[in-house]
């Protein structure tokens, strides 16, 4: 019972967000215990407190595209577009072109590429986050950059990543080039 349950969410996440879980079907004809503890991590993805909605995708799309900049990265700007990012946004982080983004998404962005490096830089822009919009916010966005990376190096562990493709966002198709992290 509890394998068909877990089989029914699958589907329906695929049916909403027009996304392949196999990896998640795979997973579950092993173990659906296992596959709860991808839901684990699927809650700490989820978790946003005191960070503005751009800053925090802006985060979570930099650390997908910095692991899979395919099917993982879509996801996460399809759910951005759904929370109410606006696509300029999107395709200003995704082309990593500052000028073109909130003084939210900026910072957002640049504290995720700065965290995936592990650039002292990093410390600068935490004390920024903190003081803007305080330790909830420097939380959140750890758990996002985090998450981000999970399910794509899940996926490829599996066998189910995908090379580079192109995203959509706002109906607009946009190139990447995947960047080092």
């Amino acid at each position: 019972m509890l394998k068909w349950l877990m089989a029914r969410r699958i589907a329906a996440f695929e049916r909403a967000y027009d996304y392949d879980m196999g990896y998640a079907r795979d997973i579950l004809a092993v173990s659906p215990r296992a596959l709860a503890r991808v839901g684990d991590i699927e809650k700490l993805a989820r978790y946003r407190r005191d960070v503005p909605l751009e800053a925090y995708y802006a985060a979570k799309v930099t650390a997908a595209k910095a692991e899979d900049c395919g099917p993982c990265t879509q996801l996460v700007v399809t759910m951005a577009e759904r929370a109410g990012v606006a696509p300029a946004v999107l395709r200003a982080v995704l082309a990593a072109d500052e000028r073109a983004m909130s003084a939210d998404a900026s910072l957002g962005f640049r504290f995720a590429r700065a965290v995936l490096a592990h650039d002292p830089e990093a410390n600068g822009l935490r004390q920024t986050i903190v003081a803007r919009w305080g330790r909830h916010a420097l939380i959140s966005l750890g758990f996002a950059i985090a998450a981000s990376r999970v399910f794509p190096t899940v996926k490829y562990a599996l066998g189910h990543g995908q090379a580079c493709t192109r995203i959509t966002v706002g109906g607009r198709a946009v190139a990447l080039l995947r960047e080092a992290a």
